[in-house]
């Protein structure tokens, strides 16, 4: 299956959650997509409630089926609670770690500034959005890219930075400082239900 490149807005309504952080798709209408949107009183079986709690991370990080069960496959692989482990391994990948720096607004623009060579860990180029930051690693920007304009809105705009991120506005360089805790993770997603839906 490849990566949905539809209506970000319509896919957000769907599932009831914002996709790109913002919360704008459901300020103004908070109801899903369609005609029967408003209305709708579809009974959600549990297999549905499963499927929807999967799409809904899925979706959140911008992967396919197939890279995101292969994350979940090695998260099981690690010690301690596989949706814990799980849910840590989407959040150190580079396009959200880039997002969380407040270096993009959204995780779409994060992944495109990783495929078009903007970004530095550690020095080195890396164009891999799934590549897997490690903690202590440093996040910058290309020199000839620290005065794109998506760079210099997102930094305007960005007013809250998680504790397992550091970040110098003066030197546009971020450091991953810690795996994060359950806590410091999106709470709307319930991962039990995803481990439940790979596991039937």
């Amino acid at each position: 299956m490849s990566r949905y490149t539809g209506p970000s807005w319509k896919l957000s309504r769907r599932l009831g959650i914002s996709l790109s952080g913002t919360g704008k798709e459901l300020q103004k209408r908070p109801y899903g997509p369609g005609q029967h949107g408003p209305n709708s009183r579809r009974k959600v079986t549990e297999y549905g409630l499963q499927l929807q709690e999967k799409q809904k991370l899925r979706h959140m990080y911008g992967m396919n089926e197939k890279q995101f069960k292969k994350v979940f496959v090695n998260a099981g692989k690690q010690d301690g609670i596989h949706g814990e482990n799980f849910m840590i391994l989407l959040e150190s990948r580079l396009d959200n770690i880039v997002y969380r720096l407040g270096l993009s607004r959204t995780r779409r623009q994060s992944r495109q500034l990783v495929n078009h060579g903007h970004v530095l860990v550690d020095g080195a180029r890396v164009d891999i959005p799934s590549f897997r930051v490690r903690p202590g690693q440093t996040i910058t920007l290309r020199e000839k890219s620290r005065n794109l304009d998506i760079v210099k809105e997102a930094l305007e705009m960005n007013d809250f930075t998680p504790s397992f991120v550091e970040f110098d506005a003066d030197k546009l360089e971020g450091k991953f400082t810690r795996l994060p805790e359950r806590s410091e993770l999106p709470a709307e997603i319930n991962e039990q239900l995803i481990v439940e839906w790979y596991s039937r």
